[in-house]
């Protein structure tokens, strides 16, 4: 008998919107033994679980559970991000962070938390954010939405805190992470901040949609793009992301770039 792996499978099936034979067939299994496990009537392998887990794309961390659900051990680790073993990621981060300025970039964890920003970052967004939303550990959904972050100065407050709370929505739709849902709940519980009064945004040709800030009088508009790595072997690499803030218009370029050392 399986410890519960089954019911497990069948939510992370069904999340996925497979029917029983689309896994078996892709698991190279059979629907009649997939719907015994999913029942609790067979106990799948180690190898079958994590088949199974990589077909439904199962975030790493989710993958230790199903493993240990169907009583094996973990096979993916969990190391702080200071860890000898993590000296290449953190490397790979530096160079990352460094070679963005002087524009924005920042790297954080699977519930949003800061793991590391570069000097335009604390000049940009984090100017003018109150001091509790400042203390360790930072988190970038709060700074962003709270009444006392950056979202006063944010000029297209409406569409930007649109932008975050569906990106949170649809990671939410493809995991199945507890803290990231009482993220959820607690940013958008959030008042609305309504845009800098009296600042109109400008006009741009844009293919995504633009972060819009009010920085010493002038505007500034970024696009983000992020950063993930590919074939995580540890759960704390596979939920780290770069977020880096790139000049959606000349005007920003150069202001930026006249702020370089």
């Amino acid at each position: 008998m399986t410890a519960g792996v089954g019911p497990l499978l069948r939510r992370w099936r069904e999340r996925r919107r497979m029917s029983q034979l689309d896994l078996a067939i892709a698991a190279d299994s059979s629907a009649r033994h997939l719907s015994f496990v999913e029942n609790g009537r067979s106990r799948p392998s180690q190898a079958m679980v994590m088949k199974l887990a990589e077909h439904l794309e199962v975030p790493v961390r989710q993958r230790n559970e199903l493993l240990v659900a169907a009583g094996y051990a973990p096979v993916y680790s969990e190391l702080p991000v200071d860890a000898p073993e993590l000296t290449a990621v953190r490397a790979g981060i530096d160079r990352l962070l460094r070679a963005y300025a002087p524009f924005p970039a920042l790297v954080f964890d699977g519930t949003y938390t800061v793991i590391a920003a570069n000097d335009a970052v604390t000049d940009i967004l984090l100017d003018g954010v109150a001091p509790h939303l400042l203390t360790p550990p930072l988190n970038v959904l709060r700074i962003s939405l709270h009444p006392d972050g950056l979202a006063p100065r944010v000029v297209n407050a409406d569409l930007w805190r649109k932008h975050l709370i569906d990106r949170l929505e649809r990671q939410l739709s493809w995991s199945d992470n507890p803290a990231l849902r009482a993220l959820f709940d607690e940013v958008s519980a959030y008042p609305a901040v309504p845009g800098v009064a009296g600042t109109a945004a400008p006009d741009l040709d844009t293919i995504a949609q633009p972060l819009q800030l009010v920085r010493r009088g002038e505007i500034l508009s970024f696009i983000t793009t992020a950063t993930t790595f590919n074939t995580p072997l540890d759960v704390t690499v596979s939920e780290l992301a770069i977020e880096a803030f790139i000049p959606a218009d000349a005007a920003t370029e150069r202001a930026l770039a006249s702020s370089r050392p």
